[in-house]
């Protein structure tokens, strides 16, 4: 079996790169960015950087700061006009997983128009969109090497999953200084979130040669680091090997696929509003261990790369300690249980079904080691309620 690798072209990486946007731009041959950003990054000074890194190359750039947490169509649609009606030749995307999935739209709706619902999965997103140069402010999405975007339909509460080779962006600056500022609830949350990509996309039914590097790369910057990333954000170490590790795991997931986590997440974040991370982080436990039967090996690789076991431990012992790290993590990053979260018990399993039905949907359990029916899926969506 070949699998076929799909990455940004042009890659900046390390302390300092947000500082070389206009090289990308000219690397690009466009000349007038549309900056997709939100209010947050403006305060902090990073949109006021890019401007005048612009400015300083005689460029001008357009600004829009409504980009929401979790994106609905509808809140992309101004962004959309915004670049149509002035006439924008790419968008620089500043920020979260957020900022980022909403610039691929934009850009995909811009070029072709229609509506989200007509480029999501089973739609591959072949059609080449506006070119995006993604500048990732956390550690963990990794939608700055995607080929993946998820935009919510504010009219059902479906989270579309859109993906297609189209919707890579042209260039990503990963500059690990841009998240000395995070908070540790979004450090911790897109952390975990990170870790998933890495250990779904080894243990992907699409997995190949290629993303199993990338991904076990991935665990190894990622687990060491990632308690310190959070509780110490003054480590720049850790905080550099950290943002390496979610770029590794975005482009090997973006290759490999995810799996049953977040198939099962994205309804509850959708339904609830739980930011992606940490639902995935909610999962993340339950889930490997109603996986772990079908295959061992690739989890306790998992756990070796995690620095968890050595070749001596049994591949059983090795999952075992697999097991208990990822819910000791949960304890030590204070993921919340749902019912902390405020996540009304009865509409929880009220929409049990419905959100059994989307996480089929998805496409993403169909990659797991251990294929679910619906009605194990209901069933682990029960044992993670607490």
């Amino acid at each position: 079996m070949t699998q076929r690798i799909v990455m940004p072209g042009l890659m900046e990486i390390g302390a300092g790169a947000l500082d070389k946007v206009a090289d990308m731009l000219k690397l690009l041959s466009c000349r007038q960015p549309l900056i997709i950003s939100d209010r947050v990054m403006s305060e902090l000074g990073y949109v006021r950087r890019v401007e005048i890194a612009l400015a300083a190359v005689g460029l001008e750039c357009g600004v829009f700061l409504d980009t929401e947490p979790e994106p609905t169509e509808a809140s992309i649609l101004p962004a959309v006009d915004q670049v149509v009606t002035g006439q924008f030749d790419c968008l620089i995307a500043l920020g979260g997983g957020s900022a980022i999935d909403s610039a691929k739209a934009i850009g995909l709706l811009a070029q072709h128009g229609g509506q989200m619902r007509d480029y999501k999965v089973p739609h591959v997103v072949t059609e080449a969109i506006l070119p995006v140069i993604a500048i990732p402010t956390t550690a963990g999405t990794g939608s700055e090497v995607t080929r993946v975007t998820i935009i919510t339909d504010q009219d059902t509460d479906e989270k579309m999953l859109c993906m297609g080779p189209g919707l890579i962006p042209q260039a990503a600056i990963i500059d690990y200084e841009l998240t000395l500022s995070v908070p540790a609830r979004i450090a911790a949350d897109t952390g975990i979130d990170a870790l998933t990509h890495a250990i779904e996309a080894y243990v992907s039914a699409k997995a190949g040669v290629f993303s199993d590097q990338q991904a076990l790369s991935a665990m190894r910057l990622i687990a060491p680091n990632l308690r310190e990333a959070v509780n110490t954000p003054g480590n720049h170490d850790a905080k550099e090997k950290l943002m390496l590790g979610a770029t590794l795991a975005g482009i090997a997931f973006s290759n490999a696929s995810v799996a049953l986590v977040h198939g099962m997440s994205r309804p509850i974040g959708a339904h609830f509003h739980v930011p992606h991370g940490m639902s995935n982080a909610m999962l993340l436990p339950a889930i490997t261990e109603f996986s772990i039967p079908a295959s061992l090996t690739r989890y306790a690789d998992c756990a070796r790369a995690m620095g968890l076991a050595d070749d001596i431990v049994s591949e059983e012992e090795a999952v075992q300690r697999l097991m208990s790290e990822l819910t000791q993590l949960n304890a030590d990053l204070q993921v919340p249980a749902m019912s902390d979260f405020g996540i009304d018990r009865h509409q929880y399993h009220e929409l049990l079904d419905t959100m059994a039905e989307q996480a089929l949907a998805s496409g993403s359990p169909n990659n797991n080691p251990r294929i679910p029916s619906k009605n194990e899926v209901i069933e682990l969506y029960k044992k993670v309620w607490s």
